[in-house]
């Protein structure tokens, strides 16, 4: 039987970790898949109000999110819910999904990424906003790498339209 490698202790204090911004919905990332030698990753993100992300789809990781703060609204193919603080849902690979601010106060939950690996996008993603690019192929290539597919299903005009959103750009 072949064992992965146990990954070293590793502890981030309340209030530490990389942060980055990305419009909107930042990344403060608290394990990286390194850490865990690439079983799992978690991340934190902090969401402003009329925020929604783009819809997508992972062909890699599953995700597990846990709500901090404020109301959070999750899409994953056809099942749709809104949660508070302490409120849980797994987004499964092969699924189209997004996730916005439901209420009117800031909201922030903990992304929870198996396998790891995934969370370096939010890093990358901060850097190709920074330098402003508007090259579509840029962010294109950047999906293209970590196994991402953006889409615009048909359920995104009603959810932005309900829950007073800006539409995501991408």
């Amino acid at each position: 039987m072949n064992l992965s490698p146990i990954p070293p202790l590793a502890v981030i204090p309340p209030g530490e970790g990389h942060n980055v911004h990305i419009p909107g919905f930042g990344a403060n990332f608290k394990l990286w898949g390194r850490d865990t030698h690439g079983a799992v990753s978690i991340v934190e993100h902090p969401f402003d109000v009329g925020m929604i992300t783009a819809p997508h789809m992972h062909s890699r990781e599953d995700e597990y999110s846990i709500v901090l703060e404020g109301e959070i609204g999750f899409r994953s193919d056809d099942a749709e819910t809104v949660l508070g603080p302490g409120g849980y849902i797994v987004k499964p690979r092969g699924e189209m999904h997004a996730m916005w601010n439901a209420g009117d106060t800031p909201g922030r939950i903990i992304e929870i990424i198996v396998p790891g690996g995934f969370e370096c996008y939010f890093r990358d993603l901060a850097e190709l906003m920074a330098h402003s690019t508007t090259d579509r192929s840029a962010f294109t290539e950047l999906a293209d790498k970590y196994g991402l597919t953006y889409g615009h299903p048909d359920w995104l005009d009603d959810i932005v339209q309900r829950h007073g959103l800006t539409p995501p750009t991408r």
